[in-house]
């Protein structure tokens, strides 16, 4: 089966054909960085009129760069939530609209599933039953994933995802937009030893997360040293991934031995930092896990793994109709 998938939750707009729900045949992702850059993040109306501008061309270069035709394409998969409600009417009109004029299935995706589903595009996948960390912009959770279409949340963040906290704190040491890679490229030219920020592990042996409180330590350590900060940012940034790496791998591997999972992942926007893919590892190796995570370009947000999560979801009987819509957040209870 051959699947186009359509990603605009955010601020990319992303157009991906994908093969059997695993192989990429194209993958485009236009990005907003630019556009955002001036304001500190994302705004939600600019977001929204740029993806009407650019979601026929990217899906137009999606088919040309697979090398198909119109009418090849069997089903379509979309982003249906969580995200800006803006920037999801767009691709989910879109799609909709696409599938009913071709009289070929589609289906909305969570957008979360799609990023677990990013490692399946992967060359060596792991195994059912395995651990997911799933660390993107707004989102930081652990899941037990026991198949393509099952998935149980053991532990979300309470307050600020990881991504938001490295956008908060780079904002804070004026770094610019978006934070993730900033931190992690500044973070290498620092010292994560010379300033040690807390860990916010709460309950050690439960799976929440909160990134909060290491925001606001990071506040008062520039508050307490305001006039030579700016030459401590290095070290800054070194010291505060180290806390969020941290908590991130132990909470994963963690979640592993108790469900006795010989095998993890780490997918979503985060899971592109160099320090954590290292740490991770690092850790899993010593404690005889093998570690699974997605190439970078399929750590962001992108279409391919809409696509796929989408033809899992359809083969499981999983079509939609035309009455479906978006939804802007999912409240999941942990499991």
């Amino acid at each position: 089966m051959i699947i186009l998938g359509i990603e605009t939750s955010c601020d990319e707009t992303a157009a991906s054909v994908v093969s059997g729900g695993r192989k990429i045949l194209s993958s485009i992702v236009s990005s907003q960085a630019e556009i955002h850059y001036p304001y500190g993040g994302v705004v939600p109306e600019l977001a929204s009129r740029k993806h009407m501008e650019s979601i026929v061309p990217v899906v137009r270069k999606a088919m040309s760069s697979a090398g198909i035709e119109q009418q090849q394409i069997e089903a379509i998969a979309v982003t249906r939530g969580p995200g800006l409600i803006g920037s999801l009417l767009v691709g989910f009109s879109f799609a909709k609209a696409y599938a009913f004029a071709m009289n070929i299935p589609w289906v909305g995706v969570n957008h979360l599933e799609g990023h677990i589903h990013s490692i399946f595009l992967e060359p060596d996948p792991p195994p059912f039953p395995f651990i997911s960390l799933l660390a993107s912009g707004g989102h930081t959770g652990i899941y037990l994933v026991n198949s393509y279409t099952e998935m149980e949340l053991m532990g979300q963040t309470r307050d600020d995802a990881a991504g938001e906290a490295f956008d908060k704190v780079a904002k804070m040491l004026g770094l610019g937009y978006p934070g993730g890679k900033i931190i992690s490229d500044l973070a290498e030219q620092g010292n994560r030893s010379k300033i040690c920020f807390p860990r916010a592990y709460l309950e050690k042996s439960g799976f929440d997360f909160s990134f909060s409180g290491i925001k606001t330590s990071v506040s008062r350590f520039i508050q307490n040293n305001y006039s030579e900060y700016k030459e401590m940012t290095p070290d800054i940034a070194a010291g505060f991934q180290e806390s969020v790496v941290d908590v991130l791998s132990y909470k994963l591997l963690n979640a592993a031995a108790l469900k006795k999972c010989e095998h993890v992942s780490v997918v979503g926007g985060v899971a592109a930092n160099n320090r954590l893919r290292e740490k991770v590892e690092f850790d899993g190796s010593a404690s005889g896990i093998k570690v699974h995570i997605p190439s970078v370009a399929l750590c962001g947000d992108n279409a391919a793994m809409i696509a796929a999560a989408g033809y899992h979801s359809i083969i499981s009987g999983g079509m939609h109709d035309l009455n479906q819509d978006v939804f802007a957040r999912v409240i999941e209870k942990n499991g």
